[in-house]
């Protein structure tokens, strides 16, 4: 009787604490986002600035779950299949996105690409323009979202082994082959989890961004320097209906990668 007293206590204090952190601010933004009719909302959405940093947000998203999706399966077939000093320093590294703040990401950022930078003063010469661009937001949240895809990978192969890709190249399979009939399969699912991290992480992106962005209104804005700006101005309703637009697409962009699952993963997770 007391350990069953005990494990459903357990789990409503679990829940309470979800509903508490997660649930309770969402529905507080769904309710004072629509207090005043949905006109409002539309008109705050609909305006050409926030359009336009929508669109900025979702192709950096793009560009770091791309990126990121290609160097962390790199990666971690790498650091799954080596030991040493090189693995040791590289994982490392890599973790360094989760560490550091992403205001010092930011700045790091500046006085690598800026114009006073190292590599700045050779691409304002050659005419590219990264700081203050959407080059630079691309680049910061590639950077923060840059761990999530290789740190759900590594303990998946290294869980696997290599004995069948070993197998498949003593009968002939090329590398290429080899990965994508025996190693892409085995690890999906971890990959499609790592692809959501790194989505939701790249979306929700707001101190690196704002440090290399400059926040130039109508260009170089993203959707949470959107809510930060009009939260500023007291435009609460523009601050509400962006973060539930944010929100949204996070959740568009689960349900499209669930939906990308083969049925028998999609099955097995309900």
């Amino acid at each position: 009787m007391r350990a069953s007293v005990l494990r459903y206590g357990v789990r409503f204090a679990a829940l309470g604490y979800l509903a508490a952190l997660l649930l309770a601010p969402l529905v507080l933004i769904f309710k004072d986002t629509f207090k005043d009719g949905i006109g409002p909302v539309w008109d705050s959405l609909s305006q050409a600035d926030t359009v336009h940093a929508a669109k900025l947000s979702l192709y950096a998203m793009l560009i770091a779950v791309i990126a990121n999706g290609i160097f962390g399966v790199a990666i971690a077939l790498y650091l799954a299949r080596r030991r040493g000093v090189i693995a040791s320093l590289l994982g490392v590294f890599i973790d360094l996105p989760l560490a550091l703040s992403p205001v010092v990401v930011g700045l790091g950022l500046v006085l690598v690409f800026a114009n006073t930078g190292w590599f700045g003063t050779w691409l304002t010469t050659h005419g590219f323009q990264v700081m203050f661009a959407f080059p630079s937001i691309a680049i910061a949240t590639a950077f923060v979202s840059l761990p999530f895809v290789a740190r759900e990978l590594i303990p998946v192969l290294r869980e696997i082994g290599d004995e069948q890709q070993q197998a498949a190249a003593t009968l002939g399979a090329t590398r290429l082959q080899t990965f994508w009939r025996i190693t892409l399969p085995a690890i999906r699912p971890a990959l499609t989890y790592g692809i959501v991290l790194t989505a939701a992480r790249a979306l929700g992106e707001y101190g690196a961004v704002a440090v290399v962005s400059g926040a130039i209104q109508g260009q170089t804005e993203t959707l949470t320097l959107i809510v930060q700006r009009d939260w500023n101005n007291f435009d609460q309703t523009g601050a509400y209906a962006t973060s539930l637009l944010l929100a949204a697409i996070a959740v568009v962009v689960l349900i499209a990668l669930n939906l990308m699952k083969p049925a028998h993963e999609r099955q097995e997770a309900t």
